[in-house]
């Protein structure tokens, strides 16, 4: 990541569409704020002119100027309040769009850095402060200055020696700005971590809950939350404190003020210096100017959330992914060979987290890498099996093939082209992928297959699934592939989901099929039938098969066993079964619960 300002000046880019409206809103604030500043000197001539010398019909005048005045204060109020909603809203969703755009292009190292909830978090929560920010900026950062400027200037044109209590006052407000600032910035900052640990926790416990209940995990993971929430709330609570401290003391300090003015403006009325209706004005001009100050503490606590919002925000966007696009980045072309592997990996090392400050060496010692001098080549039209204990390394190897990361030593080719030579769509167009967790979006069983390819006409449809033997539940369907797909799936059972993500990546008939310990949740007969279909109707495809079953593997062309990111054992079933240990023990431990379970599980279609 580039070392940049992380604040408010990088999001500067978003203010530019919106010039005119930045300026057209605070001329008109700026407007209605010098209307409010001719209040209270009429008043002060309506008591000293008008009633004092009983001038009716000038009080009559004066006061329907202070009318005409007020009204179209609230006129430019109006226009200003309706600019700084378009801005706001604007520069809001603008940001919003940003992030997501960028987000996007992130890799899977950027985005495990981050981690989801955060990411949420930041294109909610945060977005939400800094528009929030940019609308009472438009809205009172103009006339806040502008009312205690100007206020104070009027005050001493009426009498100067009064006037001195607001120069006293002021140092005294902008000693406690300050320290409010001084505490509140890094504190925001935490809390704003806080609530992505708690957005974290909470998304964990939605989404697993089936899991939690299961194994009686509710208590412990309440008090686990509760833990996270208590640790939010105290910084929370902390920062509110030092924050709720700013409008007492204002408030203490313009009530104060004000008994000051109007016990010395009284002496000096009685001396002769002043008439009543100045005393008043003052008195007005000291509320407008001390409402504004504390207009301007509230802005200190926006300003300061939002300023620990940008910082996030642009930590986003400054972040630069690892993966480049070789079209964007000026890269060379590789070239495509005929005749090619259909997938090569040659001394491949990868690793999730790299220290920057570890040698190559050191982290193959400390066992930092999750893969570890991985080689093989698949040609095309071959079917290659990977096993492996959980942690060994499996999904590492099938997630670079497609470029999801990139290797920190060795290379990685397709069709005889390095990835890093491809551009990223044109790669992952010969490419259909099913990975561990089968996730279908909202929408009909056929929009979620055209996902492979939006053009599918429904025969292909048709034929997809019945390759990933969905044909027949679908069918059974009462509205067919127009069935409705709920929020995540709920509405089809684990096996249905499957084979549902197996039929959309077949749609598009891509050269390189992977499945990522996609049958898990299949029973025997659909396992087979399966693969029988996938060996039957795909030649000419090359099939990465990942399961943790060996029988669903034997029939594969090379089977690459992995044990903790290493190789090892590469061969046929019948090789493998004499020359790896590793891979004759997962057989051998399979072999009893298998034929138990083809006994006793039913079809579970």
């Amino acid at each position: 990541m580039k070392e940049k300002n992380l604040y408010m000046g990088n999001l500067g880019i978003f203010f530019k569409p919106y010039k005119k409206l930045l300026i057209i809103g605070p001329a008109f604030k700026l407007a209605e704020a010098i209307l409010e500043l001719f209040l209270p000197f009429l008043m002060s001539k309506v008591i000293d002119v008008g009633i004092k010398n009983g001038d009716r019909d000038y009080v009559y005048r004066m006061g329907a100027v202070m009318l005409v005045t007020a009204i179209v204060g609230v006129i430019c109020a109006l226009i200003c309040q309706y600019s700084a909603s378009l801005v706001s809203q604007g520069i809001g969703t603008d940001i919003r769009n940003e992030l997501f755009r960028h987000m996007e292009t992130l890799s899977g190292k950027e985005q495990d850095k981050f981690g989801t909830a955060s990411l949420i978090n930041r294109i909610t929560n945060d977005v939400n402060q800094v528009q929030l920010a940019v609308a009472m900026f438009i809205r009172l950062v103009i006339r806040a200055p502008f009312l205690c400027i100007g206020g104070l200037i009027m005050s001493f044109l009426l009498d100067v020696k009064l006037s001195l209590i607001v120069l006293l006052v002021l140092p005294v407000f902008v000693g406690v700005l300050y320290q409010t600032m001084k505490k509140s910035i890094p504190l925001y900052g935490r809390v704003q971590k806080k609530l992505d640990e708690i957005s974290l926790s909470l998304r964990e416990n939605l989404s697993g809950v089936r899991v939690i209940r299961a194994f009686a995990r509710t208590a412990a993971e309440e008090e686990k939350f509760q833990k996270v929430n208590n640790e939010y709330a105290m910084n929370a609570v902390k920062v509110g404190k030092i924050s709720a401290m700013l409008n007492p003391v204002t408030t203490l300090i313009l009530n104060v003020a004000i008994a000051a003015i109007i016990w010395l403006g009284a002496v000096r009325v009685n001396k002769g210096f002043m008439e009543t209706g100045e005393v008043i004005a003052i008195v007005g001009y000291v509320t407008q100017i001390l409402a504004a100050l504390i207009v301007i503490s509230n802005l200190v606590v926006i300003f300061t959330k939002a300023y620990a919002s940008a910082g996030r925000i642009n930590e986003v966007l400054s972040t630069e992914t690892s993966i480049t696009n070789p079209a964007a980045a000026g890269r060379r072309e590789g070239n495509y060979r005929e005749g090619a592997p259909a997938v090569e990996f040659d001394k491949v090392f990868f690793a999730y987290k790299e220290d920057s400050n570890e040698s190559k060496d050191n982290m193959k010692e400390t066992g930092s890498y999750a893969l570890n001098d991985i080689s093989f080549k698949v040609m095309k039209g071959e079917t290659f099996g990977i096993i492996g204990g959980t942690g060994s390394g499996k999904s590492s190897v099938v997630n670079l093939i497609p470029r999801f990361y990139d290797t920190l030593l060795g290379s990685v080719k397709v069709f005889g082209k390095e990835v890093r030579d491809y551009d990223l769509a044109e790669l992952r167009r010969k490419i259909g992928m099913v990975p561990q967790r089968s996730v279908l979006i909202t929408g009909t069983i056929a929009e979620n297959l055209r996902w492979g390819k939006e053009d599918s006409t429904v025969e292909e449809l048709k034929e997809a699934a019945s390759i990933a033997q969905a044909e027949e539940f679908i069918r059974s369907l009462p509205e067919g592939f127009d069935t409705p797909i709920r929020r995540g799936g709920v509405n089809v059972s684990g096996g249905q989901r499957q084979r549902l993500a197996i039929a959309r990546a077949l749609v598009r008939r891509p050269k390189i099929l992977i499945l990522d310990d996609s049958f898990n949740a299949l029973d025997y007969a659909t396992d087979a039938a399966l693969r029988k279909a996938l060996k039957e109707k795909t030649k000419g495809m090359t099939v990465f098969m990942i399961s943790q079953r060996a029988s669903t593997l034997r029939n594969c062309d090379q089977i690459m066993v992995l044990n903790e990111g290493e190789i090892a054992g590469l061969g046929t079933h019948e090789e493998l079964l004499k020359n790896c240990q590793v891979y004759e023990e997962i057989c051998r431990s399979q072999e009893t619960s298998e034929t138990g379970e083809k006994e006793g599980v039913g079809s579970g279609k």
